[in-house]
């Protein structure tokens, strides 16, 4: 705005001027110089005029520079944005695609834990058939004879031990040798003879340490599971519960490792095995 009025006041200056120019030749001396103030004053201003064009072009140029650049920064981004997004997208199909793999593993390990039931119950139902034989077989030939001397009971319980004791010990031989697929084998024969067996929980985790040293951390859950579903009240709970926090962790699951680890304390923080838990536990959240 005061650049257009001061372009009006020069053009107004410059037309006094040329009118006094062409009247010259009839005015007197002190027009004359008046005339010529006014022209040095004119070029003056013209001067003043093309200096502030040049600044207004150097200002628009470097406005227009700085909106450029502007639109630059704008478009980098949104190229990050877009980016972003990509890499968010993945990282979600990336998570997902865990989240069903860990899905499909439990389901997985609860499908095998069915089928063990499954065969466990029909187990037991033979069990449960052959001691009902057996005590009417020894209710007919009481009926029949005179009862034997006590002390040939006694004979009879502990030849029975000691059959039991002698399987178990030819299974935990082959896992001493770290023949760990025969062990597994034999302990499992053990425990369809011998289910109620006081020797029944050791062998159920000793077949989960078996799984753990063959790196098979699947089955080895699975394992030790079994020891806590079966044998909740005994010694080997513990042991089970540290033998799956450790196969967790080797799969890279360390949500579970940790959860199993602290269900072990907050149970059992007595037992031998808290130890073990607490160092654990420190090493997966480092």
């Amino acid at each position: 705005m005061k650049q257009a009025m001061f372009i009006k006041k020069v053009l107004f200056a410059g037309a006094v001027v040329t009118a006094g120019v062409s009247l010259s030749a009839c005015v007197n001396p002190q027009q004359v110089e008046f005339l010529e103030r006014e022209q040095r004053r004119l070029r003056t201003d013209m001067n003043a005029l093309h200096s502030d064009v040049d600044g207004f072009r150097s200002t628009l140029a470097d406005t227009r520079a700085n909106i450029q650049q502007i639109q630059r920064e704008i478009s980098a981004i949104k190229e990050r944005i877009d980016e972003t997004r990509v890499q968010v997208g993945r990282q979600l199909g990336q998570t997902n695609r865990e989240g069903d793999q860990r899905v499909k593993s439990l389901e997985g390990r609860l499908a095998k834990l069915e089928e063990d039931a499954k065969v466990q119950a029909e187990l037991l139902k033979s069990r449960e058939e052959e001691l009902k034989r057996l005590r009417e077989s020894i209710q007919g030939q009481a009926a029949t004879s005179k009862p034997p001397p006590s002390d040939s009971f006694t004979d009879l319980s502990l030849a029975e031990s000691e059959i039991v004791r002698r399987d178990y010990d030819n299974a935990w031989r082959a896992f001493e040798n770290k023949d760990y697929r025969v062990a597994i084998a034999r302990f499992k024969d053990f425990l369809k003879k011998n289910p109620n067996s006081k020797l029944a929980p050791s062998a159920q985790y000793t077949i989960g340490e078996s799984h753990l040293a063959l790196k098979e951390f699947n089955n080895a859950i699975i394992e030790f599971d079994e020891v806590r579903r079966r044998y909740p009240q005994t010694e080997k709970v513990p042991a089970a519960l540290l033998g799956q926090g450790s196969a967790f962790s080797e799969l890279g699951e360390k949500l579970n490792a940790r959860l199993v680890l602290q269900e072990l304390l907050e149970k059992y923080p007595q037992s031998p095995e808290a130890a073990s838990a607490k160092q654990r536990l420190k090493a997966l959240a480092s």
